[in-house]
C-alpha cells in the first residue's frame, strides 16, 4: 500500500517507473546499501522528530553516515531532539518505520534536508516501504520533497 501511494505521487512527475522495489529489506541504511550495492553514506535516511513546545512534526533527510548532533539540533529548532516513537511514525508521517520518506507525507509535516547530503550527485531515499528506494539528484530531492529548507544538524560525516 505505501509504495502505491508513492507511485501515485511520482506519477505526477512522470517518475513512478524510477522506483526500485526489492525482494529483501531495505529498512536500515546498511540493508538499503546492500540491496542497492552502493556506499551506505549515499542512502538518504529520513528521520522523524517532534517539537514538544509547538507540536510540530519534522522530517530530517540526512546522509547515511550522518548522526544528529543534539547541540546543533537544539540551536536550530530551539529544543532538544525528540524522535517519534515507532508506534507514532505511520500515523503522524504517513509511512511505516523502515519506509519513511519525504514524499506523499501527511499534511503539516515539515521537511528539512541536512547539509550532509550536498556532497553527493545522487542519493537513495526510501519510497514508503521497507523494500523500496529511488535514486534522485539533490535538486530532484529538493523538488520532490517540496522543501528548500536546508539545515546543518548532523555530525560524523565530514
Amino acid at each position: 500500500m505505501p509504495v502505491k501511494k508513492i507511485e501515485d505521487y511520482f506519477s505526477t512527475y512522470d517518475m513512478a517507473d524510477q522506483i526500485i522495489e526489492f525482494e529483501v529489506s531495505s529498512a536500515t541504511v546498511e540493508l538499503a546499501a546492500k540491496a542497492l550495492n552502493c556506499a551506505p553514506e549515499r542512502i538518504a535516511k529520513t528521520l522523524s522528530f517532534k517539537l514538544k513546545k509547538s507540536d510540530r512534526v519534522l522530517l530530517i533527510v540526512a546522509a547515511g553516515d550522518a548522526k544528529v548532533d543534539n547541540a546543533k539540533y537544539k540551536q536550530t529548532f530551539g529544543e532538544r531532539a525528540l524522535m517519534l516513537k515507532p508506534d507514532e511514525v505511520e500515523g503522524k508521517i504517513g509511512h511505516p518505520v523502515g519506509g519513511v520518506c519525504p514524499f506523499a507525507i501527511n499534511e503539516g509535516v515539515e521537511v528539512f534536508l541536512d547539509e550532509s547530503l550536498r556532497r553527493f550527485e545522487t542519493v537513495f531515499p526510501a519510497c514508503g516501504s521497507p523494500q523500496s528506494a529511488i535514486e534522485l539528484t539533490i535538486p530532484q530531492l529538493e523538488t520532490y520533497s517540496r522543501t528548500t529548507n536546508w539545515v546543518d544538524v548532523c555530525k560524523g560525516w565530514n
